[in-house]
């Protein structure tokens, strides 16, 4: 019986730590614009210990930055705002036009 109790606890957390986490996506420019692939490592280097990110995609054609996120952990302002601590503006992409094509 005590096994038996044991396997459905474990069962039991187990689940609760599966739990599926909140997950998100933010993508910004940023000014002073990225130009070359050590303004792309600035800011990969400076998001790769912040809490909550999960991945960093830089674009310098495109001067975009993703980054992906556990909205649990931070937040998209935070994100935002995080920037400037590497002397960076950064403004969110408008990404509803692409969406609608």
């Amino acid at each position: 019986m005590k096994r038996l109790m044991t396997i459905i606890a474990l069962a039991a957390i187990a689940a609760g730590s599966m739990a599926a986490k909140d997950i998100q996506k933010v993508i910004v420019t940023t000014e002073p614009q990225m130009h070359c692939s050590g303004c792309e490592n600035k800011i990969k280097n400076f998001f790769r210990f912040e809490k909550g990110i999960k991945k960093i995609e830089t674009s310098v054609p495109e001067q975009t930055v993703t980054i992906t996120y556990d909205a649990d952990k931070t937040s998209e302002q935070k994100i935002i705002d995080s920037f400037s601590k590497i002397n960076y503006e950064a403004s969110k992409v408008d990404t509803s036009a692409e969406k609608a094509e």
